[in-house]
């Protein structure tokens, strides 16, 4: 009763207040009538309290999301299952279901009555033009009296997750090095080349075969070794994504940093394609190990910015790897002191592929030759000298549009060609 009378509505705080007014105006004016209209507002109320109060409905929730992983921008249908699995119809009913505000305002539905063991469904869309990961629920149920005077809450306790992550790209196919994208042979000799011995064991990596587990190496040094000679070599490679704040500029899901955080996840899935395990790096250091399709892209969907001001902690990650046939660095403003340290990771049989954003175009001030424009210039002409293959993202290009230049030549040797042929050309003309 007293759970009753604490769920009252303001229409029911409202009938007792107008009640007791009546029963007083009642006593001091000697009228009878209105005592008898006094008692019934105060008892209507007061009932309403002690039906929804010792009210015992069991309800059932299931809740489906379909699908529960989606882009940015892309519906997903959420399906809520209620069943009464008692033996008494319900009353009136107010469900809500709780939602991040980011995927959409929260859904509210009215269920005038579940007959016993019934069963209703109710559907609702939720989308986000953010990525992330955003829970769904728990759902709460609302017992209200037909009057309006008396709402108690329930809720559940079971949640869902709604993955959405960035945007995928279709890119064009592009040749990127031939020592990765071959089978048997040439992969051990790729893995040679990057400095790692065919003999011997070496620590266990995700997706190798435990059938190849050295024991006596194993217990030798306290964790899992497997066999070099005997292991099928699968083709590696590493993806470095620039998180740092300051290196990116604009707001929003059209900002420079989203648009690199998209970049890396259709990079990731196009090379999945083709078989090869990706590790995801940030500046932060090491992300994920051997990631593939849809693990990568999970981790992308929940990024966030860093306050970091170097690149040094995913450098030193991509160092200490190892075995690495292909590095495709997703990267932002970026110093020449940055882009040395950066250029000294290709060697030998390595393939670098460097997606530079030029984040100044995404700034609003017009467009005009500054420092930073300098500095970025510096940037791409110290990688290009070491090798890297120049990839260059403005804004409002799509990246399917540019990723051609990730098969072509060292941006510094191109752009040197690309001035023979207009200098052959403009003497023709003369």
């Amino acid at each position: 009763m007293i759970s009753g009378l604490r769920a009252l509505t303001s229409r029911g705080r409202s009938f007792l207040a107008s009640g007791a007014a009546a029963l007083l105006c009642a006593f001091v004016l000697g009228e009878h009538d209105l005592l008898r209209i006094g008692v019934f507002v105060i008892t209507l109320p007061l009932l309403a309290a002690m039906v929804v109060a010792r009210t015992r409905y069991r309800l059932s929730c299931a809740r489906r999301l379909d699908p529960g992983r989606v882009e940015v921008g892309a519906d997903s249908t959420v399906t809520l299952r209620l069943e009464n699995i008692t033996r008494l119809p319900t009353g009136l009913l107010l469900i809500e279901d709780t939602v991040p505000y980011a995927v959409g305002a929260r859904p509210r539905f009215v269920l005038d009555r579940v007959e016993p063991r019934g069963i209703r469904e109710i559907d609702y869309k939720v989308r986000s033009d953010l990525r992330g990961r955003f829970p769904i629920g728990p759902l709460s149920v609302r017992i209200a009296d037909p009057f309006g005077l008396v709402e108690l809450t329930r809720a559940f306790t079971s949640t869902d997750s709604l993955m959405v992550i960035p945007e995928v790209v279709r890119l064009p196919q592009v040749r990127l090095s031939g020592e990765w994208t071959g089978g048997g042979d040439s992969r051990t000799a790729t893995a040679a080349a990057a400095g790692e011995d065919d003999i011997g064991p070496r620590e266990y990596r995700q997706g190798d075969d435990l059938r190849r587990v050295h024991w006596r190496s194993t217990a030798r040094y306290g964790e899992l070794m497997v066999r070099r000679e005997e292991q099928q070599w699968q083709s590696r490679g590493a993806l470095l994504l620039d998180t740092r704040r300051h290196a990116h500029r604009g707001e929003g899901p059209r900002s420079s940093f989203e648009v690199a955080v998209s970049a890396a996840a259709s990079i990731g899935v196009h090379l999945a394609k083709d078989g090869l395990g990706l590790r995801l790096v940030t500046d932060q250091g090491q992300l994920t190990e051997s990631a593939a399709g849809h693990s990568l892209v999970d981790a992308l969907a929940v990024v966030r910015h860093s306050t970091a001001r170097s690149l040094e902690s995913g450098i030193t990650a991509l160092r200490q790897g190892g075995g690495d046939g292909l590095i495709v660095a997703v990267i932002g403003d970026l110093e020449p002191e940055e882009a040395r340290a950066l250029a000294r990771l290709r060697h030998g049989g390595v393939t670098g592929v460097a997606v530079m954003l030029e984040v100044a175009t995404w700034q609003t001030m017009p467009a005009h030759h500054t420092a930073a424009d300098t500095t970025a210039d510096q940037a791409r002409a110290v990688l290009a000298d070491a090798g890297w293959r120049i990839v260059r993202l403005p804004a409002g290009r799509s990246l399917a549009t540019v990723w051609q230049e990730a098969g072509g030549q060292s941006g510094r040797y191109a752009g040197a060609q690309e001035t023979v042929e207009e200098t052959i050309t403009a003497g023709d003309a003369a």
